[in-house]
């Protein structure tokens, strides 16, 4: 499995011990789902700095109170276009105790490969019982961590990677996870008081002690507060909580901001990003990929980091849609939006992250990134360009 370490110096995965068997380059520029244009008029309200916010966000004190108590529930027109992403930073709301409430996001766990593709679709891989990252998280796996969200069915919890920004070479604010982890797809719309979390739980407490732990125990890097969100145009519409064809496409980038201010960058503060390989080898051209996140669906609680190394297969749904990767795996909810693995060129770079899964909890699948998920990332690389 890869070890990425925290490095003062130079932020780099140092080490890997998987193995891809083929070095393509991956596709040309592509813009594809790439709306980052400012939201309409209609249902506005002038926010900090001039900012235009959809109706019923907190731009005062009292409307604070109220959305952190909860509040964000009565938010009636429910924001689901890429220009409507919202997220205002509320300080000290994920504490631990409120981070330990968060149930797993629904989509994992809950797809069928009924409906597939059988043509491009292997059988399915044989289970394999994920295994305990080594502690310290830093030392091992600096860029992985939780994504945290507010759905309309309560707290919810995600996995995420710290990757590479080409725009601000050493200085990434961007994580990578699943479109399901900020968006709710065709139904629904943006997830609230979206936050990453780096080495969360970076000693491997117990469940029940990071519930009432100090903050820096389960945060030791700060919580950061998404300031935007994209995922692709195909998550958007069809994307729901039974897989199929828009797994394909269920991914998303986001940017980040810490907390409580400063001047570091998310990748200088954890010492470490990832690059994406997007137009990676398909599943039969790749040797082994390591999928890492914190499950925390029984029998697992969501304390600790766990990952799974396994040669890949192909699931399709649709020859339609790029055909995902799928591995034999026994993570559970909250596996959700963690990176998939492979080395590359003596480097560990990034290549899927975990959508779906069986019932059973036997296998993940994770989309192969092409030029849709080039496209989403290259647009919000793009609209952070300029700024620090």
């Amino acid at each position: 499995m890869p070890l990425i370490r925290r490095s003062a110096v130079a932020a780099a995965a140092v080490t890997a011990l998987l193995a891809v068997s083929a070095s393509a380059c991956g596709p040309g520029d592509d813009t594809a789902g790439a709306e980052t244009s400012a939201p309409e008029s209609s249902g506005e309200q002038e926010g900090k700095d001039g900012i235009k916010l959809p109706e019923g966000v907190p731009t005062s004190l009292e409307d604070l109170k109220q959305w952190k108590e909860g509040g964000w529930k009565d938010w009636d027109n429910w924001a689901r276009k890429a220009s409507e992403f919202a997220n205002p930073v509320i300080k000290n709301f994920w504490q631990p105790s409120r981070m330990a409430k968060a149930d797993d996001a629904p989509h994992t766990a809950a797809a069928q490969a009924t409906g597939q593709n059988e043509a491009a679709t292997d059988p399915e891989p044989p289970a394999v019982p994920a295994k305990e990252v080594s502690r310290p998280y830093h030392r091992n796996m600096a860029p992985v961590g939780k994504v945290y969200f507010d759905s309309p069915k309560g707290p919810m919890v995600c996995s995420g990677t710290v990757v590479r920004d080409p725009a601000h070479p050493g200085k990434s604010n961007m994580v990578w996870t699943a479109g399901h982890c900020v968006h709710a797809g065709k139904k629904g719309g943006w997830m609230r008081n979206i936050v990453f979390v780096p080495s969360y739980n970076d000693k491997g407490l117990s469940a029940r002690r990071a519930q009432t732990a100090a903050q820096r125990d389960v945060s030791p890097y700060g919580v950061w507060w998404a300031d935007w969100s994209q995922t692709s145009s195909q998550w958007i519409d069809t994307g729901g909580e039974t897989g199929g064809v828009s797994s394909s496409y269920d991914f998303a980038v986001l940017h980040v901001k810490p907390e409580n201010g400063g001047g570091k960058s998310l990748e200088e503060t954890v010492g470490a990003a990832v690059p994406v390989w997007f137009g990676a080898p398909s599943a039969k051209g790749v040797s082994s990929i390591g999928a890492y996140g914190y499950p925390a669906a029984p029998p697992y609680d969501g304390a600790k980091m766990f990952n799974c190394t396994s040669r890949p297969g192909r699931l399709s749904f649709s020859s339609s849609a790029p055909t995902m990767y799928r591995i034999g795996c026994s993570m559970t909810g909250g596996t959700s939006g963690g990176g998939w693995f492979v080395n590359r060129k003596g480097k560990t770079v990034l290549v899927s992250n975990s959508s779906i899964s069986s019932y059973g909890h036997t296998w993940l699948a994770g989309p192969h990134l092409g030029a849709e998920a080039k496209g989403v990332f290259k647009a919000i690389s793009d609209k952070y360009a300029g700024k620090r």
